[in-house]
């Protein structure tokens, strides 16, 4: 008599002590602290939930890495490794002794959660990982990132063979990277929340994808000091109804927490109960799409008790998705509200659920 398979751990996370290797040779705000913070928040989150927590056993394949970024970009990283000097990539993005081994085994964290939650045994998953890696273009390292860690992890599901992928970005800085990567493949949605104008100084509302992938990215800027209720009104509004309407095969997300009230390098004013709100009504979509599978990958946050609170808060969002509704019944401001407005009509044309505005406001898809 064959037994029972064994029940799924609730939550899995990714780490590993080498992406500490990654250090810049004096203060830079992406340092080795961060991940130490974030790991608090969700190995707190672990127990409680009797998770689990997994090391990366490999370094990214050349092959899965090409599947995203250019064979010059990974040549010249090679390059730039084997000197074993110290050099900054560009005003924001440095590289060391360790950066290359750090940048690697986060992009093979993403394969390996990808692998778990894609093969059946997990559906709640999050790789704690540094360099972070949302700015990192096809031919180019950026913004502290060195390889796009979530384009990683969504290239390596479609190559397992899952047909649709979406990523949700909530990192407070426009996801640049992954945008470039994707924007011309229908195949993966990308959705971007974020400050504008801010670093990288893109992410408009016309910003909706290229070719075949037209309309397959919606970018929301948002002015500065926006809250919860705002973040719930775009939810409400244009994520939630263009993911049920693309059916993912599995939800990922850019999971940054320099939104938060107290980062020092942006302006909005989210709170830790926000950030477990949009992690719960995202898990409540996977669970409608795609048998619960969602997996989040840490981008930025560098107010370090933000960062453990807002990872700790987005773990207990997801494991709990009733437990958390809107944080906030507030209207955001009129300003705001003009920009959901622009991005239903700049997306309207290829969704029909923006022709059909869930917010009853009038919307015109010229």
């Amino acid at each position: 008599m064959s037994e029972a398979p064994a029940p799924k751990v609730p939550l899995t996370i990714w780490t590993d002590p080498r992406f500490q290797s990654h250090q810049s040779s004096g203060y830079h705000p992406e340092r080795p602290a961060r991940l130490d913070a974030a790991l608090r928040g969700a190995r707190a989150v672990v127990a409680e939930a009797r998770g689990a927590e997994r090391a990366v056993a490999h370094p990214a394949t050349r092959e899965a890495l090409e599947r995203v970024h250019s064979a010059a970009h990974l040549d010249r990283l090679d390059a730039a490794a084997a000197k074993g000097a110290r050099v900054q990539l560009d005003p924001d993005t440095y590289f060391g002794p360790g950066s290359l081994e750090a940048a690697t085994l986060a992009a093979g964290g993403a394969v390996a959660m990808v692998d778990a939650i894609v093969g059946g045994g997990v559906d709640l998953g999050m790789l704690l990982a540094r360099p972070p890696g949302h700015h990192a273009m096809r031919d180019r390292a950026m913004g502290f990132c060195l390889l796009n860690n979530v384009a990683v992890a969504a290239a390596h599901a479609r190559a397992l063979g899952a047909r649709r992928v979406a990523i949700v970005d909530w990192d407070v800085h426009h996801g640049n990277g992954t945008q470039d990567i994707f924007s011309r493949d229908p195949t993966v949605l990308f959705v971007s929340l974020h400050q504008a104008p801010l670093y990288p100084d893109s992410g408009w509302v016309g910003e909706v994808g290229e070719g075949d992938g037209a309309g397959f990215t919606l970018n929301l800027p948002f002015p500065a000091a926006g809250d919860g209720a705002l973040y719930a009104a775009a939810f409400a509004r244009v994520v939630l109804p263009v993911l049920d309407e693309y059916r993912p095969d599995l939800i990922l997300v850019s999971a940054g927490y320099d939104g938060h009230a107290r980062d020092p390098l942006a302006s909005m004013l989210l709170r830790d109960g926000d950030y477990a709100w949009m992690a719960a009504r995202l898990r409540e979509a996977a669970g409608r799409l795609c048998g619960g599978r969602i997996g989040f990958c840490l981008e930025g946050g560098y107010d370090l008790g933000a960062l453990e609170e807002g990872v700790a808060a987005t773990l207990r969002g997801a494991l709990d998705p009733a437990a958390h509704p809107t944080p906030s019944s507030e209207a955001p401001p009129p300003a705001a509200e003009r920009i959901i407005d622009g991005v239903v009509r700049a997306a309207a044309p290829w969704w029909r659920c923006l022709r059909d505005d869930p917010s009853g406001r009038a919307v015109s898809a010229a």
